[in-house]
């Protein structure tokens, strides 16, 4: 099962990215996906598979945050 967490693209240069996951940053290849720097990306063994709206990005990133805090909770 794969789980996707969207980040946010701070840099690029050619057909790379650099994304940043809640702090975390990370190199992606941009190949498959039309995005500039500070879109949202959904990324699969380090390509960007799917740009998303920064709502919806937002959005998906806080429910990761209150499932992590519960995982802590619990």
């Amino acid at each position: 099962m794969c789980l996707a967490v969207p980040g946010k693209v701070i840099e690029i240069k050619d057909s790379v990215g650099i994304v940043d996951f809640n702090g975390i940053k990370r190199e992606v290849r941009l190949d498959l996906v039309d995005v500039i720097v500070g879109d949202y990306v959904i990324v699969h063994t380090g390509f960007a598979i799917e740009k998303m709206g920064e709502k919806e990005a937002l959005e998906s990133l806080e429910i990761w945050k209150e499932l992590l805090k519960f995982q802590e909770d619990y």
